[in-house]
């Protein structure tokens, strides 16, 4: 293996990018991902920034790309456990899970149709259900199914192995590990949504409708647990009022003491996912500042115009229940109108900021981190960070800094 090859840790968006971007000018590079799935938060998403468009179609291009080009080899289920060497002679060790499913497969599913166990779908934030034998989700690349041994019965069941027509379940299947020689490295480790679990003032993961802004996405996408319909989870119901409570867990040094800058267009896009579903639903955002840099004023401008959207300046002190009805009693000062105030709401939604994944997963390249977990340097050790693995930003500008990555690991294997 050339060491004029590249090593990219992570396959969601940046990684997919810089990975890309290094194959269509001749190096042979590795994708290494840990989920069974390449593209990250952003085939979670129902729509991204700037042109509120879903994510299919960029992932979709991407995909082809990679499919089209022998030179990127991707390896899901994938964690790189040991790197030793230096700039230009990396060797990197890699482990593989099983997934117990391999390239026969053909995503009929018929082995989900007779699978009696069910599990807690972690994509979509545990509002929904898979069973044990699940595909990802609707375009997952590869399209090809993963079992959860964590639940499966195995060989005691077996069911899905009967039903299979093309031999692609393999339930004794074993982990697996391999050394990749590399040039550069470049981290596309992503990041996770803050765990609102540790917002017990705001009900978080305590309160059936508090909920976080990424499972909003999940529940306004087409293919998410409600087949796009934003409803209540307690009941099901269709949400009438709902806050938005911006800074949840941010800018606070018991939780994220830092911005992540993307929360308030999140949220203002969310407003528009509401707004076109209910058109009589009232909505109100809590906030401390509302940033929305450069081109994005305009679409602040263009939510502060609708009538049926309230913003109101003032921290969120807490959220409790009418356990009655499911409704929530938000309570929160109101700077501008100098008054605290209690109002209820159908439903809640947490802006929760973005931490680096590293941060919870580690990494087993050595480079400096900043206090938060996100990566301040490597670029002397041929090792460049890109998207959030760098600092917060949005997919369009994580992009940018993927395609700057990938000419940084270019030079230094030139080199």
């Amino acid at each position: 293996m050339s060491n004029n090859s590249i090593l990219v840790i992570g396959g969601g968006f940046s990684g997919l990018t810089a990975a890309l971007e290094a194959a269509e000018v001749g190096h042979e590079v590795y994708i290494v991902e840990q989920e069974p799935y390449l593209g990250g938060r952003v085939a979670q998403l129902k729509h991204y920034f700037p042109k509120l468009c879903p994510p299919t179609c960029g992932l979709e291009i991407n995909f082809q790309r990679i499919r089209k080009n022998p030179r990127v080899k991707q390896f899901t289920m994938a964690q790189v456990t040991q790197v030793t060497g230096g700039p230009g002679n990396y060797e990197a060790k890699i482990k593989v899970k099983p997934r117990f499913v391999n390239s026969n497969c053909t995503a009929c599913d018929k082995c989900v149709e007779v699978c009696p166990v069910e599990r807690d779908s972690d994509y979509d934030f545990g509002m929904g259900k898979t069973k044990a034998i699940y595909r990802p989700h609707l375009m997952s690349f590869p399209m090809r199914y993963v079992i959860d041994d964590q639940v499966c019965e195995g060989s005691s069941c077996a069911k899905c192995v009967d039903a299979c027509e093309y031999q692609a379940i393999d339930l004794d299947e074993k982990e697996r590990e391999f050394t990749l020689n590399v040039g550069s490295i470049i981290v596309a480790t992503g990041w996770k949504p803050y765990d609102v679990s540790k917002l017990t003032n705001l009900g978080g993961g305590q309160i059936p409708n508090v909920i976080s802004n990424m499972q909003l996405e999940r529940l306004a996408a087409p293919a998410g647990p409600t087949d796009g319909q934003v409803l209540r989870p307690s009941d099901g119901k269709e949400p009438k009022r709902i806050a938005f409570v911006q800074c949840a867990g941010s800018r606070d040094q018991n939780h994220l003491d830092y911005c992540s800058y993307i929360c308030c267009m999140a949220s203002l896009k969310h407003c528009t996912y509401i707004r076109e579903q209910y058109p009589d639903a009232e909505v109100v955002i809590y906030y401390i500042d509302l940033r929305a840099p450069g081109r994005y004023e305009n679409f602040l401008s263009k939510i502060q115009q609708d009538e049926k959207v309230q913003m109101v300046k003032g921290k969120v002190a807490k959220i409790t229940e009418d356990t009655a009805t499911g409704d929530l009693v938000v309570t929160a000062e109101d700077i501008m109108g100098g008054v605290k105030k209690e109002e209820k709401f159908d439903l809640v939604v947490l802006a929760t900021g973005m931490q680096p994944s590293i941060s919870i997963d580690g990494l087993a390249v050595e480079v400096p981190r900043d206090e938060s977990g996100f990566i301040t340097g490597g670029e002397e050790k041929g090792i460049f960070p890109v998207g959030c693995a760098k600092m917060p930003l949005d997919v369009m500008t994580s992009a940018e800094t993927a395609t700057g990555g990938a000419l940084n690991a270019i030079q230094t294997v030139r080199r």
